[in-house]
């Protein structure tokens, strides 16, 4: 599985496995994690079915109210379609706080034989976690939450899971709009440090919060010092490759090398320790995690993928890149 569970093979990675690594023919599956980390937060073992489908179909209800994109322009869709009825049924669902009759029982029927059957599978393979189980059958069916699935969502980790699931969504979505898919789908994805977003090149439009959108890739870790990133520390984006590099160079010739304010050399951390850092170039062990990082990216869906695959192909992989960064700055 593309190496991203080589660091860590918690649930909690195979949960952002799912999120991060998983096919994305529609924005299904984000809903499905919203649902799940709503449940699982509560503590709840089990939940039937028919309320367990109220967050995932108001989830996609109120980004559809929003005008986003839930599947790709080209996607035929049916009048039977879960998507249709949801394109139908979602403003009223919003009005009323709670997703319509024919809303709610469209997704009760579509939601075990599809986004179910496929969130625990990336790659065709099965994640090695159980996150729910489905006992019983029609309006009798209950979601069944492992204890797996219940760890993952503690209180600990839930707000930062929630804004990677939201980040990935946001992208995601901008990928199926018609009017910015193509830009980014070339990856012509931009880093505003200003704002700390991800932006589309052709519109400036924000896609999502760089750190939000890159943190679970490094496993919700500080890529310096390798501690969990919690929701109430203060967090810098890192440039691995300090950018005095590149500005140094300014006042005596054009910078040859890599562009060190692009996402491949960005890294969510702890404030305190991106403080402590030097100007020097980065270690032999942080370049090595930069690159599994990179890596982890690369394995995703489109997007951001082709972003960084783009630069490591030019420089002939991982280490040319570093190589083209040190002889720029000598």
């Amino acid at each position: 599985m593309n190496g991203f569970l080589e660091l860590e093979r918690s649930a909690r990675a195979c949960f952002r496995m799912a999120v991060l690594m998983g096919a994305n023919a529609r924005t299904y599956k984000f809903a499905l994690a919203e649902a799940l980390l709503d449940f699982g937060g509560e503590g709840r073992e089990e939940v039937p079915l028919e309320e367990f489908v109220e967050p995932y179909a108001m989830t996609l209800a109120r980004r559809e109210t929003e005008g986003a994109a839930h599947a790709p322009a080209s996607t035929p869709i049916g009048g039977g379609d879960f998507l249709a009825v949801l394109r139908r049924e979602a403003g009223e669902s919003v009005r009323l706080g709670h997703p319509t009759d024919v809303l709610r029982e469209a997704a009760r029927l579509s939601v075990p034989g599809m986004v179910m059957q496929k969130f625990p599978n990336v790659g065709g393979e099965s994640l090695p976690v159980l996150f729910y189980r489905l006992d019983g059958r029609g309006k009798k069916c209950t979601v069944v939450l492992t204890p797996e699935m219940r760890d993952v969502a503690a209180a600990e980790h839930i707000a930062g899971l929630r804004a990677e699931n939201r980040a990935r969504l946001a992208i995601v979505e901008a990928s199926f709009d018609s009017g910015i898919g193509q830009g980014l789908m070339a990856g012509e994805v931009s880093v505003d440090l200003g704002s700390g977003v991800l932006r589309d090149r052709r519109r400036r439009r924000s896609v999502a919060r760089v750190d939000d959108a890159v943190r679970g890739f490094q496993h919700g870790r500080c890529l310096l010092c390798l501690e969990p990133l919690a929701e109430d520390d203060a967090i810098d984006i890192d440039h691995v490759f300090p950018f005095t590099m590149m500005d140094r160079c300014r006042g005596v010739r054009p910078w040859q090398g890599p562009d060190l304010d692009a996402l491949w050399n960005l890294a969510p951390a702890h404030r305190a320790c991106n403080a402590e850092k030097t100007n020097k170039p980065p270690s032999v062990a942080l370049l090595g995690r930069l690159a599994r990082r990179n890596e982890a990216i690369v394995g995703s869906p489109y997007p951001l993928s082709k972003a960084i695959r783009g630069v490591r192909d030019a420089y002939g992989g991982w280490p040319g890149v570093y190589n083209a960064v040190l002889a720029a700055y000598d």
